[in-house]
């Protein structure tokens, strides 16, 4: 029978809280599908958490056995050993000894191994059977290795290994029923004390490799004929070819990001649009209207209108991850990175943050030295992302012509690929400050396995697109309201006097703090009503532009703010003044959002509080160099 969860009925489901039911770690190398075994295992009965002081994720589930044994299950982070290089494979360390606090230990292991590529988890096997747990060996895609000829003894491996040994295809239905059946013989009763256990020497990691090597002689492993994987990498991983093949694959991600989401964005803006204007009508003008409208209804649409860039972004990850292309993708682009002090991995952040820089901040995870990936957090706001787009539109259509230039290509849009590649080349500069004169070390070898191609699973893509959304509002919804808010509350209070005359926003805190600040920024440009509209746009940036609409007392919304702006802003400000704003907007300090992830990734206020201070340092003096070599030039 299959007793997979997904496959049983509602009334057989258990509840997901079992405190007196024994808890598996699962384990096992990246591209193992590990993560494909513990989805068919616990279906949609799973949590996802972070664990305490770290920002890894903490994923549990939860199963019935034939023998109706409940029993919890913890998929760990993927790793090679237990030695712990990143701060994923630390928690993994962490939890299987017993050492992370508030985590309870687990009371046995499930080593999930690709069957296709044994000699690999070989020696994290080893390591994981000297800690002394009852454990389980599970031979992952075997179909794989039938499929290519190949063969695999289990039965052989288990009496060399001293452990259970089954045969397990996540992808196929009743696949993990052998598993499942072989936790019922698990002896959890049997405790071991790890508190002894030490990291391997290197003697021991050469012997553990002479061991592996033996076993798989003993064993007469063969994985089965790869010609389609060789064939497929000569071209993908061709010096030439693979680059041009990779570039267009993040040309048509690009492109897909910032298209396919646009109708979905369209709509949750006219969605909050309309619970705001619905609001707006039904209560009266006071500090309630008010703080619903412009504080929680607005605050929570500017965080839900990135959900769907988020998505369509991580479902090009999910897919490369489940193909086994994203590895190859990183090796191509480890040389041309390196030379700016960047990892090879750092291309999949710096790529997520054209979308948002919050899932760039995030996807920096995959980097597993801490200094490149604090390297790689720090610069991927750099990035141009989708929050700057209508503040550059709206100060190119008002200064820049719209007339074609060097044989057809059109001055507006070449000025906003500057204002792109800018970005972008001054990522590149502060990479290579940090690692050559702030991070004097040596580069760290970029070493990683290039699994098999396989074909995704339509479950598995669609339950990762479930727990990245959850993540993401769970992590940095909460957090993003309560500062809209409070730029809300900085923006409205205090309220104008009885027959005052012009914005609310003039008597407001910020509007204050505006005419207040104008004195340090006058030397770049900035007229009070600029700096006004940089306060809240702290929140996100594009709130500049319709911060300057209330500035500038106008009653336009949507695309009418922009529309009716163009022309006060060409009769108000200099050439060099919306240059200026330009500059400043391509190193702009990032937004409240960006800030509160980054502290959420570091566990720590320091690293936000020196973003904010470099970006903001070269955001002004780009801007004060772009004004006075304006102002010359013009004169």
């Amino acid at each position: 029978m299959n007793v997979a969860a997904p496959d049983l009925a509602p009334e057989t489901a258990t509840p997901f809280v079992l405190d007196s039911a024994p808890e598996i770690a699962l384990v096992g190398c990246p591209n193992s599908g590990k993560t494909a075994l513990f989805n068919v295992l616990t279906g949609a009965r799973q949590k996802v958490a972070n664990y305490a002081g770290v920002t890894v994720e903490r994923k549990e589930g939860a199963f019935v056995t034939p023998a109706g044994r409940s029993v919890k299950i913890l998929d760990l982070p993927g790793t090679y050993s237990l030695r712990g290089r990143s701060p994923d494979e630390a928690v993994t360390r962490d939890v299987v000894l017993g050492r992370l606090d508030g985590e309870a230990i687990p009371d046995a292991v499930i080593c999930v191994a690709d069957a296709t590529n044994l000699r690999l988890v070989l020696r994290l096997v080893l390591e994981l059977k000297s800690v002394g747990r009852p454990m389980i060996l599970a031979l992952n895609m075997v179909d794989i290795v039938e499929r290519l000829g190949g063969r695999v003894d289990p039965e052989r491996l288990s009496q060399e290994l001293g452990i259970p040994v089954v045969t397990t295809v996540a992808v196929r239905k009743g696949g993990a029923d052998d598993l499942i059946a072989a936790v019922d013989r698990l002896d959890f009763g049997r405790r071991v004390d790890v508190h002894g256990w030490s990291e391997p020497t290197g003697d021991e990691i050469r012997a553990a490799h002479a061991e592996a090597a033996r076993i798989l002689q003993a064993c007469a492993f063969h994985p089965g004929d790869e010609k389609l994987t060789r064939r497929l990498d000569r071209v993908l991983l061709h010096p030439v070819a693979g680059l041009a093949i990779l570039f267009a694959i993040l040309f048509l991600v690009f492109q897909a990001v910032f298209t396919w989401a646009a109708p979905a964005m369209d709509l949750i803006k006219a969605g909050a649009g309309l619970v705001g204007d619905t609001l707006r009508i039904a209560l009266p003008d006071g500090i309630l209207r008010s703080l619903l409208v412009d504080g929680v209804v607005a605050g929570v649409g500017s965080v839900l209108v990135f959900l769907p860039q988020i998505l369509i972004l991580f479902l090009f990850i999910i897919l490369l991850e489940d193909f086994g292309y994203m590895a190859r993708a990183a090796f191509l682009m480890d040389r041309l990175m390196a030379g700016t002090g960047l990892h090879g991995r750092a291309f999949i952040p710096l790529l997520s943050s054209f979308a948002c820089a919050i899932p760039g901040v995030m996807a920096a995870r995959v980097i597993e030295n801490r200094r490149d990936r604090l390297a790689t957090i720090l610069v991927a706001p750099l990035m141009t992302c989708s929050a700057r787009l209508p503040v550059y539109t709206l100060v190119i259509s008002a200064f820049v012509p719209d007339r074609t230039v060097l044989g057809g290509m059109g001055l507006q849009g070449l000025v906003m690929f500057a204002l792109f590649s800018a970005g972008i080349g001054s990522a590149l500069v502060v990479a290579f400050v940090l690692k050559k004169l702030v991070w004097r070390e040596a580069p760290e070898p970029f070493l990683m396995e290039l699994p098999d191609y396989k074909w995704p699973r339509p479950w598995n893509v669609a339950l990762g697109l479930w727990q990245r959304a959850e993540v993401f509002l769970r992590r940095a919804g909460t957090i993003i309201l309560a500062l809209m808010v409070l730029i809300w509350f900085l923006s409205s209070w205090p309220a104008p006097p009885e027959g005052a005359v012009g914005p609310a926003i003039d008597w407001s805190i910020a509007g204050r703090v505006g005419h207040w600040l104008t004195p340090l920024f006058a030397p770049i440009g900035f007229n009070w009503q600029i700096v006004v509209a940089l306060i809240p746009g702290m929140a996100a940036r594009e709130v500049a532009v319709g911060a300057l609409a209330t500035v500038y007392a106008l009653s336009a919304t949507g695309e009418e703010v922009g529309q009716a702006l163009q022309p006060i802003l060409a009769a108000e400000w200099s050439l060099p003044t919306a240059l200026s704003l330009l500059a400043w907007f391509v190193f702009a300090p990032q937004c409240a959002s960006t800030l509160a992830v980054v502290k959420r990734e570091t566990n720590s206020w320091a690293w936000p509080a020196v973003m904010f201070g470099y970006m903001a340092t070269l955001a002004y003096l780009a801007a004060f160099l772009t004004f006075h070599i304006a102002t010359w030039a013009l004169t």
